[in-house]
C-alpha cells in the first residue's frame, strides 16, 4: 500500500506560466504541476531540491494550455508530483507527448474523493476522457471532485505522499524529507484547529457563501458551510441565464451576505447577480491557485488564513 504513493505514470504534462525555483545548482529535480503543491513541495524539500512549478501563482490549472517548450520541464526530472483526480489531466497528455518515464506522486493517494455530477464541470477534467453525459433515463453520472486540498487535513496526507515520493528519489536526504513532511502535516493539523476556533462565532445558519466557482466543496463539508457557485467547478464554462437567476432568488431568500470572487476568472457574472441581488462582492478568495509572493497567499497555509480572515466577518454580515 506504502509504495502504491509513488506512482510511475504514463501520464504528466508541464505548461509554464510562472516557475519557482528553489535549490542548488545539482540537486535534484523535481516539477510541480500547479502553485499550490508547488508550495507543498517546497515546504517539505526546501532547499534541499531543484522546484519547478508549471502553472503559477494566479495561473488557471483547469484551462492550462501548455506550450511545446515546457516540455523542456520534464526532461531530466527526478520526480514529478501532481494533483490526481482529473485535475491537471493536461499533464498525462505531455507525458505521454514526451515520453517521461520517471516516477511521479499522486499528492491525492489515499484519499477518498467526494464526488460531484459530472454536468457540474461545464469541461472534462478527465481521467481518460471520453462522454461525460449521462444515458438517458439514469441520473447524471458522478465523477471526484479533485479539490481536496481546500480540507487541510487532506493537505496532511498530501504532504506525507510528497515526502514518501522525495525520500524514495533522494535518498541521501531522506529522513530530512521525511521528518520535514511529518512538521508540515502537523502544522495543517493545527491549521484546522484554528478554523475550526474562528468559525465558532459564526451561527450555523449564516454559514452561507456565493463564489465565483464550485471549488470549496471540501473545505464546506469540512467546516459545515453551504458553498454555492454560478459556474460549477469549471472556470471556462459560462452559467445560463437560469442558473443566475436562482442563485439571486437564493441570495435574497436566505439574506446571503457572504459572495466572493475568486482570483481567477471572470467577474462579470458574480458583479451582476450581487448587483441584482442588492449585495457587495465582499472581496476575493483563493482556491486552486496562490497569489504572487507579495500578494495576500502567497503559500498554502497563507491561502487558508486569507479565505477565513475574509469569510467570517462576510458570513456573520458585519459591515464591509
Amino acid at each position: 500500500m506504502r509504495r502504491r504513493h509513488v506512482l510511475i505514470l504514463a501520464g504528466l504534462a508541464l505548461p509554464a506560466l510562472a516557475v519557482r525555483r528553489v535549490g542548488a545548482q545539482g540537486a535534484v529535480r523535481v516539477v510541480a504541476s500547479f502553485s499550490i503543491l508547488g508550495d507543498m513541495v517546497a515546504q517539505v524539500a526546501g532547499e534541499r531540491v531543484a522546484l519547478r512549478t508549471i502553472a503559477g501563482p494566479n495561473a488557471d490549472a483547469h484551462s492550462f494550455q501548455p506550450r511545446p517548450s515546457d516540455a523542456e520541464a520534464l526532461r531530466g526530472a527526478a520526480l514529478v508530483v501532481r494533483n490526481g483526480l482529473g485535475f491537471d489531466g493536461w499533464l498525462d497528455r505531455m507525458i505521454r507527448s514526451t515520453n517521461h518515464r520517471g516516477p511521479v506522486v499522486t499528492a491525492t493517494e489515499g484519499i477518498s474523493p467526494r464526488s460531484m455530477p459530472a454536468h457540474s464541470h461545464g469541461h472534462s477534467h478527465g481521467q481518460g476522457g471520453g462522454d461525460r453525459r449521462p444515458q438517458q433515463g439514469a441520473g447524471p453520472r458522478m465523477v471526484p471532485d479533485p479539490h481536496a486540498w481546500q480540507d487541510p487535513r487532506l493537505g496532511a496526507i498530501y504532504a506525507r505522499n510528497i515526502a514518501r515520493g522525495l525520500a524514495a528519489v533522494d535518498p541521501a536526504n531522506a529522513t530530512a524529507h521525511q521528518a520535514a513532511g511529518e512538521a508540515f502535516a502537523a502544522r495543517l493539523e493545527a491549521l484546522d484547529g484554528w478554523i475550526r476556533d474562528q468559525l465558532a462565532g459564526v451561527p450555523e445558519a449564516r454559514r452561507k457563501v456565493v463564489t465565483s466557482h464550485d471549488a470549496f466543496g471540501y473545505f464546506g463539508a469540512a467546516y459545515g458551510i453551504r458553498f454555492s457557485a454560478p459556474q460549477g467547478v469549471s472556470t471556462e464554462a459560462e452559467p445560463s441565464a437560469q442558473q443566475v437567476a436562482q442563485l439571486i432568488r437564493q441570495v435574497r431568500a436566505e439574506g446571503i451576505t457572504a459572495v466572493f470572487m475568486e482570483n481567477m476568472g471572470n467577474p462579470a457574472t458574480l458583479e451582476r447577480l450581487a448587483r441584482e441581488a442588492g449585495v457587495r462582492v465582499r472581496g476575493r478568495l483563493y482556491a486552486d491557485a496562490l497569489s504572487e509572493p507579495t500578494g495576500p497567499a502567497p503559500t498554502y497555509e497563507a491561502m487558508f488564513r486569507h479565505n477565513i480572515g475574509l469569510l467570517v466577518p462576510a458570513m456573520r454580515g458585519d459591515p464591509a
